[in-house]
């Protein structure tokens, strides 16, 4: 008998920051796995080019323009995807942006900080929320997957912002996989390493940067979107129903040399 836990056919995935980076990543695996996906962005190009490619691996995924920092914009997003698909069964809230400048701390102003809080915080919440309702209405168990950054548990000058988003991620998977293990819900968070993506675009031509990182990498090399496939299909499967509250680094050791 084939061991098929890891086939999501009829499963539906939202994945917020879907057009790029990890999270392309992320929709191209589920998708090769049979899942529908809906990707969010708020890049059209982006959008349109995401989507053409993760139509050719499931013809059933879509795109959606979405500004998760709106809380209108959110709900009528995910009202799209109930409309078009029925239900929800994974949704991963991967939209972020990085801190917008390299001014010390206390330059920081109000805008500074709320930029980064609105979209990595409270876009992340207003998605699960939007995500776990559906899902205790549909009454059949779920996924959640956060993103979240090393910054949450390593220091990084001049990104307190990005890191207090990424510490408060973690914390709310923590708190999320207990309330939500009543529906059948997981909730884990994934802190990924140094991934080519461009939001770090800038920091890998940087010869300076380059140097003191990649020693610490053991693997030897930055991570790529695909490194990110297999554990969004895993977490989505029936395969990880009880696994439920962790924090998973995916980072080529990074974090322990």
């Amino acid at each position: 008998m084939a061991y098929d836990a890891f086939d999501l056919s009829g499963k539906v995935a939202v994945v917020t920051g879907g057009n790029g980076g990890i999270g392309l990543g992320f929709a191209r695996a589920v998708a090769a796995a049979g899942a529908d996906v809906s990707i969010w962005g708020t890049n059209a190009e982006k959008n349109a080019a995401a989507e053409k490619e993760l139509k050719e691996i499931n013809p059933s995924a879509s795109a959606t323009i979405c500004d998760v920092s709106n809380e209108s914009a959110v709900e009528e997003a995910m009202a799209g995807v109930i409309e078009r698909y029925g239900r929800v069964d994974a949704c991963f809230p991967n939209a972020g942006i990085g801190t917008q400048n390299q001014k010390p701390f206390f330059e920081h102003s109000n805008e500074d900080w709320f930029s980064v809080i609105d979209v990595n915080l409270h876009g992340v919440f207003y998605t699960l929320r939007a995500a776990t309702r559906q899902m205790v209405e549909q009454g059949e168990g779920g996924t959640l997957v956060l993103t979240a950054s090393g910054t949450a548990i390593q220091g990084a000058a001049k990104g307190q912002a990005y890191a207090a988003t990424k510490g408060g991620m973690i914390a709310m998977t923590l708190a999320l996989s207990v309330e939500m293990a009543r529906y059948k819900i997981t909730a884990n968070a994934i802190i990924p390493g140094w991934v080519d993506t461009a939001m770090t675009e800038r920091l890998f031509t940087w010869n300076k940067f380059v140097d003191a990182v990649m020693p610490r990498i053991p693997m030897r090399r930055w991570g790529t979107p695909e490194d990110f496939g297999a554990i969004a299909v895993y977490l989505m499967s029936d395969a990880s129903r009880w696994h439920t509250g962790d924090v998973i680094k995916i980072d080529g050791g990074f974090s322990i040399f």
